[in-house]
């Protein structure tokens, strides 16, 4: 099944709970989408707020297409139109195979104005309210010292794939926009990390994993990965946020 073909069955399923949009955002919206890689990042805009039965029938929506193969990356987020003015309100969520509750960052929010991809309905400048710079540049330096900064000093995160490539686009990513006040793709993020200092053996393993042909890393080297990637992250994010608190 093609990423096209997930969507099309995606929207005709959610037809029945009336969308006013559904928006793509991250790396679908961007350019930098790797089919069967990235995420399918979605936001959908209902008439009412969700209620428990709202729920139960996203839940049955998404379980109906539980066994396509592209399935588990696709994430959606469920607002509604009374809903979309409060930014740190926690919306029904989509993601990793289950359902939970989320905001909609500021940081979202601000790649749905630039360049969301209108997939249903009306367009994020018609429902969405704009993100003032503060307000990105506050949610940005929040959540590399709340978030990024505490998961460095917990050593088995990293050995993972996934903490240390969004751990270190995170970080470019959060540079570029506390410096210039853009936003960019992981794939630009990738190409800023040697200008930043991060660990070349580190940024040329992110790379082979997101557009190359990987092979199964060594148990020496997920060790050494974790290990170069915390002792960069770390002082890297604390100069950060010293620079823009």
């Amino acid at each position: 099944m093609t990423t096209r073909t997930l969507l099309d069955r995606f929207l005709t399923g959610l037809a029945p709970l009336d969308p006013a949009a559904l928006w793509a955002h991250g790396s679908l919206a961007g350019g930098d989408y790797q089919e069967g890689r990235s995420d399918l990042d979605l936001i959908a805009v209902l008439p009412r707020p969700a209620t428990a039965r709202t729920a139960w029938r996203v839940g049955l929506l998404h379980a109906r297409l539980r066994d396509e193969p592209l399935a588990g990356q696709l994430h959606c987020t469920y607002l509604s139109l009374g809903t979309v003015d409060d930014p740190g309100r926690r919306h029904l969520t989509w993601a990793h195979r289950g359902l939970f509750k989320r905001a909609v960052t500021p940081v979202t929010r601000r790649e749905l104005h630039g360049f969301g991809r209108v997939l249903h309905g009306a367009s994020p400048q018609r429902l969405l309210p704009t993100v003032a710079d503060t307000e990105l540049a506050e949610f940005v330096v929040r959540d590399q010292r709340d978030f990024w900064r505490p998961a460095v000093r917990r050593p088995r995160l990293w050995r993972q794939d996934v903490w240390v490539d969004l751990g270190l686009l995170t970080f470019a990513r959060a540079t570029v926009t506390l410096r210039e006040g853009r936003l960019i793709s992981k794939r630009q993020a990738l190409a800023e990390l040697p200008a930043l200092g991060a660990p070349g053996e580190v940024v040329e393993d992110i790379a082979e994993r997101r557009y190359g042909n990987p092979a199964r890393p060594t148990e020496e080297w997920t060790a050494r990965r974790s290990e170069l990637t915390r002792g960069y992250l770390g002082p890297a994010i604390d100069t950060l946020v010293a620079s823009y608190s």
